[in-house]
């Protein structure tokens, strides 16, 4: 293995949450790759603090501190101050921040011309088109972490995007793959929260399980690899040790496999498509057989359908169907509706907004926005509150 003459610079953006905890194991692995110079938290800061102190940051921000908490020495406050930490001179910035919230910093570091590695597949649903246009005027680069589209993007170097026939991702199915239908009103926040395969966020969790993080991936992938929706497909593959493949013209078919383990894809991307020593366990293809691999039941997983319409429809339509995602996840994780009353309070969001196209940030900030109002009235309506 060839030794770096010199230690990549990270930015980390989300330091704190399931990504970002991640991502510091492995910088934390090889000192001698990687160098921790800005942090970024949402509103733990404890964590932060030992997040910094361990790796000697200087530059830290936290964007919504809890009331009286204790700052780490130093500390700016604020999504400007985040921003100003993306923007700093740095060889990757990784994106940890979940959802929405991410969009403003990650554009900060592309429009610095960075290299960005993401885990947000939101920043990329709800604006994508102001993403590329900007990261095509800024030179920035974009590497995906989520190990679906690590696994696309893996397959996909050194080939010609031409002899490219299909992208397919995999998706678990989640936890309620083979449940009973008629149960799905009585779902509780913490059967949905035990996803069968994967270690993730509580929000990630709970789309796995209704599929619309894999709708959300399709939207990612258009955008990431410049592919066509009728071109990207997904396949249940319930082991997840299949992340994603790539079918080619002249009939071959390229997986990338490997133990459900996030660290793989995060090394990949700080390391810009280096692969370290011993990241994650190695995979045993006769401990795993047989590979099993499903369609998807429009009937059981509707999101699927309603994300794929919303990219195709474009402007400020994924924009819309990822915030009403967002706030009706919330209202379900808080009780104020169903599990099966998610994707259809998303539905009645796309159904009513009136697209007006995406022109700058405020527009897309704007439909955020009308989104989430959207549907607080709609689960506040459904759940008979005035």
């Amino acid at each position: 293995m060839t030794t770096p003459t010199s230690r990549r610079r990270v930015v980390l953006l989300g330091a704190t949450g399931s990504i970002g905890r991640q991502a510091c194991d492995v910088i934390a692995r090889f000192p001698d790759r990687f160098e921790l110079v800005g942090v970024v938290g949402g509103s733990d800061a404890v964590a932060l603090a030992a997040v910094a102190a361990t790796f000697g940051v200087e530059r830290v921000a936290i964007v919504n501190p809890v009331p009286g908490a204790a700052l780490p020495e130093g500390c700016a406050v604020g999504m400007d101050a985040a921003c100003e930490i993306a923007a700093m001179n740095a060889d990757v910035v990784c994106v940890a921040i979940t959802g929405a919230a991410a969009l403003r910093p990650t554009l900060a570091a592309i429009d610095a011309g960075a290299t960005v590695a993401t885990a947000t597949k939101e920043v990329l649903v709800m604006a994508g088109e102001l993403v590329r246009a900007r990261a095509s005027e800024s030179g920035a680069r974009i590497i995906p972490i989520d190990s679906e589209h690590s696994a696309l993007w893996q397959c996909l170097r050194g080939e010609d995007r031409d002899s490219v026939s299909r992208l397919v991702l995999t998706a678990s199915g989640g936890p309620f793959l083979r449940r009973p239908l008629d149960t799905f009103a009585l779902i509780t926040a913490d059967e949905a929260l035990a996803h069968p395969t994967w270690n993730m966020g509580p929000k990630v969790t709970i789309d796995s399980a209704t599929m619309m993080n894999k709708g959300l991936e399709i939207i990612e992938a258009h955008f990431l690899f410049d592919t066509p929706y009728s071109m990207i497909d997904v396949a249940i593959h319930p082991t997840s040790i299949v992340h994603s493949w790539v079918e080619f013209r002249d009939g071959a078919v390229v997986a990338q496999m490997g133990v459900p383990d996030m660290r793989v894809p995060i090394a990949l991307a700080l390391a810009d498509g280096v692969r370290l020593p011993g990241v994650g366990p190695h995979l045993d293809l006769r401990d795993v057989s047989p590979l099993e691999f499903l369609a998807v039941d429009g009937d059981r997983f509707p999101a699927l359908g309603l994300a794929r319409a919303a990219g195709e429809r474009g402007g400020l339509a994924p924009c819309v169907l990822n915030a009403a995602n967002e706030e009706a996840v919330t209202a379900f994780t808080e009780g104020r509706c169903r599990f099966d009353e998610i994707v259809p309070l998303v539905s009645d969001a796309l159904a009513a907004f009136d697209d007006r196209g995406v022109l700058t940030i405020d527009d897309v900030l704007a439909a955020d926005a009308w989104a989430r109002a959207h549907v607080r009235t709609g689960a506040a309506a459904a759940a008979g509150v005035s």
